[in-house]
C-alpha cells in the first residue's frame, strides 16, 4: 500500500552517512547518525561496516528505531569495524521493499583482465538523488549479461563499477560516473576506504566533518554535529573525497556546474544544518522577512504550520512587528500510516496532527505562514479548522514561489496535474483553500535572500526549466499526463 503523506509535503528520497574512525564505535555512531538524518527518509534504514576483511550489512524497513534492535547493533559491532556506511530511504512509489533499501552491497570477484588471479573487492554504496534517462543504458548492460537485483536507479552505478573494476577503483568510479546523468551524492566503502562523491551540479548536499582522528561524510552537517563531530567543509560539485589510513584526499572528476536544489533551504534540510556555507535556519528566517516586505497584510498575529513553516513565520512577524504565537499545536506522534487513504482519513489525520488553539486565534485576524503549498488539501483543512476555532480573518503567506513542476533530481513530487499551482492562479488557489488572502514569495526575492543572488540553484520546480535536459521518455510521459488531465477537465 502506498505511503500516506499526512501533511501533504514533498518528500526527500534519502540521506547518506559515512564514518571512518579507528578506535571509535563506528556502528553506534552510524546508528545515531541515521537518527539525525531521519527526516530525509522514513521507509527503510541500513548500515554497512568494514573492519578491513569484507563488509557486514544490516538493513530493514521502517524508521531507524524499527529497522534496528540491539542484537543487530551488537552483531555489527562484534566485527570491530573502523568504517560505517549508512542510509535512510524514502520510496517514491508504492511500498518500500528490502531489495531496494540501501546500502547496496556487492561482494563479487573481479577479473584483472591480464590473466592473473581475480581479486575480491567488496563494495557498499549509499545514494541520495535520482539518475535520469538511464533506461537505454540499463537495457544495454542487461543485454551484455548484467544482472540487476533491484529496481533502484542506484544499482546502475554499482553494475557499472563491476564492469570497470579491472581498473583502479577510483578510476573505475570515474568511468562509471561518466556514464550517468542526474543527481547523486554518493558514499561508498570498500575494505579500507570511504569515498564520497557529489555530482557536477551539486543537486543534493554532502559535507565532510572531523571526529577525533576520524572523519564523517553526511548529507547534512546536523548529523556531524549530533555525533560530536565538527563540520570541515562541503564536498564540492564534481568532487571526489577518498578517506583511508593515510588521510583525506580530494580530487575533481568533473567540471563543476553548480545548480544545487533551492528547496533544501525552503523545506528539506534540518534547521540546524549548514549547506554550502549557508545556515538553513537563518536562510528561512530571512525568507520570512522578505515575504513580509513583498506580501504585507493588516493583521493581529502571525502563526505557522509547524514545524517547517516556523522559521519563516518568525522572520515575517519580526519584520511586520506583529507577535508570533503558537496558533496551531502539532501532535508529533501522528506519523506514517500504511492504511489505504480515503478523503475522510486524510482529513482526520490532518486534524489530529494540527490542532488550532482557540484561545489564541478566536476573534483575531491571523497570518498563517507555510514553506510551500503542494496540492493545497492540507492548507484548505487548516483554514477551515482555524475558522471553526473563531479566527475572524485568515491570510495565508508562503515563503517560496508557486510549485508548478515535478522534480527529476531526488524529490518525490506528485504528478504535475496534482500540483495545485498548475491548475489555478493565485486567486484561484485562494478561493480553493478558503483564505481571505494568499501571497507567495517571488522568485527574485527568494534568490536575493539566498546568498544575495550570487549562487546558482536548480529552480525547476518553480519554473519548469532544469539545469540538465530531460530525456525524451520523461518529456513524453509529462505530455501524456497533461493530455489525460485535459481530457478529464474537458
Amino acid at each position: 500500500m502506498p505511503h500516506v503523506a499526512v501533511d501533504d509535503k514533498l518528500r526527500e528520497e534519502c540521506g547518506v552517512l559515512g564514518i571512518f574512525a579507528r578506535g571509535l564505535d563506528v556502528v553506534r555512531l552510524g546508528y545515531f547518525g541515521l537518527f539525525a538524518l531521519q527526516h530525509r527518509g522514513q521507509e527503510s534504514a541500513g548500515l554497512a561496516v568494514s573492519a578491513g576483511e569484507g563488509i557486514a550489512l544490516h538493513k530493514g524497513l521502517g524508521l531507524v528505531s524499527e529497522a534496528f534492535n540491539e542484537s543487530h547493533i551488537a552483531a555489527l559491532a562484534a566485527t570491530n569495524p573502523h568504517i560505517a556506511l549508512g542510509h535512510v530511504r524514502y520510496s517514491t512509489a508504492g511500498p518500500s521493499d528490502l531489495d531496494n533499501s540501501q546500502p547496496l552491497y556487492d561482494s563479487g570477484d573481479y577479473d584483472q583482465g591480464d590473466g592473473s588471479p581475480s581479486r575480491t573487492i567488496p563494495l557498499a554504496l549509499a545514494h541520495n538523488g535520482n539518475l535520469v534517462g538511464m533506461e537505454r543504458l540499463k537495457a544495454e548492460l542487461a543485454a551484455q549479461g548484467a544482472v540487476f537485483g533491484t529496481t533502484s536507479d542506484s544499482e546502475l552505478i554499482l553494475v557499472l563499477l563491476r564492469q570497470y573494476l579491472t581498473a583502479d577503483l577510483k578510476e573505475a568510479l570515474i568511468m562509471a560516473l561518466n556514464k550517468v546523468r542526474g543527481a547523486y551524492s554518493l558514499v561508498l566503502c570498500t575494505n579500507n576506504e570511504l569515498i564520497g562523491v557529489r555530482d557536477p551540479q551539486g543537486f543534493r548536499p554532502l559535507c565532510l566533518g572531523r571526529i577525533g582522528d576520524g572523519y564523517i561524510l553526511a548529507s547534512e552537517s546536523a548529523a556531524i554535529e549530533a555525533l560530536g563531530g565538527e563540520l570541515w567543509r562541503d564536498v564540492e560539485p564534481g568532487e571526489m573525497v577518498v578517506i583511508d589510513d593515510t588521510g583525506v584526499h580530494f580530487s575533481r572528476f568533473a567540471e563543476a556546474k553548480p545548480s544545487s536544489c533551492i528547496f533544501e533551504y525552503v523545506y528539506f534540510a534540518r534547521n540546524d544544518s549548514i549547506i554550502d556555507g549557508q545556515n538553513v535556519y537563518e536562510a528561512r528566517v530571512a525568507l520570512g522577512r522578505r515575504l513580509a516586505e513583498e506580501q504585507p497584510v493588516i493583521a493581529d498575529l502571525v502563526i505557522s504550520v509547524p514545524d517547517s513553516g516556523t522559521p519563516a513565520a518568525i522572520g515575517y512577524a519580526a519584520c511586520s512587528q506583529l507577535p508570533y504565537v503558537e496558533g496551531l499545536v502539532k501532535n508529533r506522534y501522528v506519523g506514517r500510516t500504511f492504511i489505504q487513504p480515503g478523503q475522510a482519513l486524510r482529513e482526520l489525520k490532518v486534524r489530529l496532527k494540527f490542532t488550532p488553539n482557540p484561545s489564541v486565534v478566536r476573534g483575531k485576524r491571523i497570518i498563517i505562514i507555510d514553506d510551500s503549498i503542494v496540492r493545497g488539501t492540507t492548507m484548505k483543512l487548516l483554514v477551515s479548522t482555524l475558522r471553526q476555532a473563531g479566527a475572524s480573518e485568515i491570510h495565508v503567506r508562503v515563503s517560496c514561489p508557486p510549485y508548478i513542476a515535478p522534480c527529476h533530481f531526488g524529490i518525490d513530487t506528485p504528478s504535475t496535474v496534482e500540483l495545485v499551482a498548475t491548475r489555478y492562479d493565485t486567486e484561484g488557489i485562494r478561493r480553493m483553500i478558503g483564505a481571505d488572502s494568499l501571497g507567495y514569495l517571488s522568485k527574485e526575492g527568494m534568490l536575493k535572500v539566498l546568498a544575495g543572488g550570487q549562487r546558482q540553484f536548480c529552480l525547476g520546480c518553480f519554473t519548469g526549466e532544469y539545469p540538465l535536459p530531460l530525456p525524451h521518455e520523461e518529456r513524453a510521459e509529462a505530455r501524456r499526463a497533461e493530455e489525460d488531465w485535459g481530457d478529464v477537465r474537458g
